[in-house]
């Protein structure tokens, strides 16, 4: 299966700028982008952060966006959208039995499972009791399925103590449902606006930038994080039998390219 991830596209009002740039304008080239270089992909999954003020206006773009997209598409939420907000504009798409966007996509041999980790008031990430029961169910339901878990907050750290502070706090939680199935074989996830992999207790696990703007890679810096202008990109993952390859591709790179001869 191949899945493209964005993440953290941040979407304000049209004509509006965000750290100096049209956060609009940009996802529109990086949908461009996708079904030029992609359009072979089985899903486009966004992972949050959909708007930067969780307005209707912007959840309206996006809906107009989205009409552009070549592929299915499967929307989290990040903790600069509003739950009742988007789902004013985009009534038709999957919730569980609690309203929290959650949802899975099988095919034969994968599960993928996108968690809503969206909490009102707070930028960090959460995982209720209800929602953890949701997971605890759709884990065990995965049968011989391999499962991918999609989220908007990652509950590892990072080593960036800007944002890890604000990851998901239910890590412990999670840990537990994770090592109880024993089927979840990779962890991606979006909010940190940095291309970053690793494992979590023996599960892999990799983040994307974000569409606007990144977060500065600084080990150091307590409290909120530092913008940055770094070049944006996705994330193309191919998940495999024998494993699974993530690729960035920085979707507004115009650097020149020379022929290698060895």
């Amino acid at each position: 299966m191949k899945v493209i991830q964005i993440t953290d596209i941040h979407l304000v009002p049209d004509g509006n700028l965000l750290f100096g740039e049209d956060s609009v304008s940009r996802f529109r080239n990086c949908i461009t982008h996708v079904n030029a270089h992609h359009a072979d992909a089985d899903l486009c999954v966004i992972t949050g952060d959909l708007t930067h003020d969780g307005d209707e206006a912007s959840y309206r773009i996006l809906a107009e966006c989205l009409k552009e997209l070549k592929l299915p598409v499967r929307l989290l939420l990040g903790n600069h959208d509003e739950r009742a907000v988007f789902r004013s504009v985009f009534p038709d798409l999957p919730v569980d039995d609690r309203g929290f966007i959650q949802g899975i996509h099988d095919s034969d041999e994968t599960r993928l499972v996108f968690l809503d980790t969206k909490e009102a008031g707070t930028h960090e990430g959460r995982l209720c009791a209800d929602r953890l029961a949701w997971l605890d169910r759709t884990l065990a339901e995965a049968g011989e399925r391999q499962v991918y878990l999609f989220s908007h907050h990652p509950p590892f750290e990072l080593d960036l103590p800007s944002m890890d502070w604000i990851r998901l706090r239910e890590e412990a939680d999670l840990r537990a449902l994770v090592r109880k199935h024993g089927n979840v074989r990779y962890m991606f996830s979006g909010h940190v606006h940095r291309p970053s992999g690793g494992t979590w207790y023996g599960t892999p696990f990799a983040t994307v930038p974000g569409t606007n703007h990144q977060h500065a890679l600084d080990f150091a810096l307590t409290g909120p994080a530092t913008t940055s202008m770094e070049p944006p990109a996705y994330a193309v993952l191919s998940l495999r039998e024998a494993g699974v390859v993530v690729h960035y591709h920085a979707f507004m790179d115009q650097s020149q390219q020379f022929p290698y001869y060895g």
